[in-house]
């Protein structure tokens, strides 16, 4: 059993827990509370990956006046902070419990940082810090590199799945579904609508890559926000989720301005 997180709920430190239980041999989140606290599980490394932080957001506008403990990863520490920064949630109601990624799954995202700062369980992999995915596509001409694009974005179904899954994705009414601005409440036809959202994302996605993961049509998103990630570090020195301060396509109080729920 897992004494560490245990001890949170049964001293009264948090009124949840957001962490992981085994069903049918495979992790998956679980809110633990004082009342099934004894069916946690010692933590062990998996590749699983799972929303939590769209569930800690969703249980935390529910019930305000609760205070939660979260395990993240590296790349969901980064999303909290930029949870923060935009006002969807209090630090002082939010305990945070580290957990490091594999080696496998650090290659695997291409990961700077696959760990948390505040680091409770596992050993830190070695950052990766040159991307693949993003030298390939640079190495392509551009009408190459347009065509590849293309071919990939029309397949998409607009599902809405990346969008949906995505941790720093919390608004609560999607300005490409508002009637006012588009005729009939349809989203923009194929590559339109990633494309808008590459930009919405700018400056606050903090490469979790789960909108690739959770993709049906199987797009290469994750390649078109690290190339995001990258021009919007090159040109305004801002990494979303690791630098202080709020993303440079903001103003001063607009994160006020953001419905919460």
């Amino acid at each position: 059993m897992d004494t560490k997180i245990k001890s949170l709920l049964l001293e009264g430190r948090v009124d949840g827990f957001w962490g992981y239980r085994t069903m049918n041999g495979f992790p998956f989140p679980r809110l633990f509370t004082k009342e099934n606290a004894n069916e946690l599980e010692p933590w062990r490394p998996t590749v699983a990956r799972y929303p939590v932080l769209k569930l800690l957001l969703r249980e935390m506008r529910m019930h305000s006046d609760r205070t939660y403990g979260v395990l993240v990863r590296g790349c969901e520490e980064r999303g909290l902070r930029e949870l923060f920064k935009w006002k969807q949630l209090e630090p002082d109601k939010v305990v945070v419990v580290g957990q490091a990624c594999s080696r496998e799954l650090a290659d695997c995202c291409e990961c700077r940082q696959p760990f948390p700062d505040l680091l409770d369980y596992g050993e830190p992999a070695a950052p990766v810090t040159q991307s693949r995915k993003v030298d390939a596509l640079q190495a392509m001409a551009m009408s190459e590199r347009r065509a590849w694009w293309l071919t990939h974005m029309n397949r998409c179904i607009h599902c809405h799945g990346c969008r949906d899954v995505c941790p720093v994705c919390f608004c609560t009414e999607c300005s490409l579904e508002h009637r006012e601005l588009v005729s009939g409440a349809k989203l923009p036809p194929d590559s339109s609508f990633h494309l808008v959202r590459a930009v919405h994302m700018g400056g606050r996605c903090i490469d979790c890559g789960l909108c690739e993961e959770i993709c049906p049509a199987r797009i290469p998103l994750r390649s078109l926000y690290k190339e995001v990630n990258r021009l919007v570090e090159e040109i305004f020195d801002y990494r979303p989720g690791v630098d202080e301060g709020m993303s440079p396509f903001t103003f001063p109080g607009d994160e006020l301005l953001l419905p919460t729920g």
